[in-house]
């Protein structure tokens, strides 16, 4: 009986396994295009205060979940300057959101200026904005209408080394946007780091 009981134990842990493993929630698998999202408010590393309300004059809000220690993330900065800089001028704002529960004000600050990141980057303490927009990975990107509609969500592009990039996605959706089309691959699968939540 002992033995029995003994050569059990496996089973049993491989299926309570299995049983955690369909219970984690992938944020990131599910499209949420469409939604509408609440005003927020946040501070960035240099103290002021940003607002959803604040950009509602934009053609289109960027929301990039960002991170100071993410290969992946860092991966991206200068794409994200790139891109920031090229649609900065055309209607386009944009909001880096760290939402990492170790990387502190001073340490994102420090991260932008090594990086040349001169973007809004603002801190979000207990990771609460982040759990608003379901956001699991750093680089997560979030397009938004200047009513905070959702109009796309995922990726920048498809793939961290940049000489291997063929899909440019979030330039696609901001050139559709402002051209007056709607984005025809409004959801794609984001990847990187995960955020590191409190």
């Amino acid at each position: 009986m002992f033995l029995k009981r003994f050569l059990m134990i496996p089973v049993i842990f491989t299926v309570l396994s299995f049983s955690v493993a369909l219970t984690t929630v992938n944020y990131s698998s599910y499209p949420v295009t469409g939604k509408i999202f609440e005003d927020f408010t946040l501070k960035d590393y240099k103290g002021n205060n940003h607002s959803l309300s604040d950009y509602t004059e934009s053609k289109a809000i960027v929301i990039m979940f960002i991170a100071t220690r993410c290969p992946v993330s860092n991966a991206y900065n200068s794409r994200m300057e790139g891109i920031y800089n090229e649609y900065k001028n055309k209607g386009v704002s944009f909001l880096g959101i760290n939402s990492n529960k170790s990387e502190d004000v001073d340490e994102i600050a420090e991260h932008a200026e090594e990086n040349n990141l001169t973007f809004n980057i603002l801190k979000d303490e207990k990771n609460v904005i982040a759990d608003v927009f379901e956001a699991s990975y750093t680089p997560e990107i979030y397009v938004l209408s200047n009513e905070f509609e959702l109009l796309y969500h995922g990726r920048i592009d498809n793939s961290k080394r940049e000489s291997d990039v063929t899909v440019t996605d979030l330039a696609n959706t901001l050139d559709e946007i402002l051209s007056g089309r709607e984005v025809s691959t409004p959801e794609t699968k984001a990847f990187g780091c995960s955020i590191k939540r409190i």
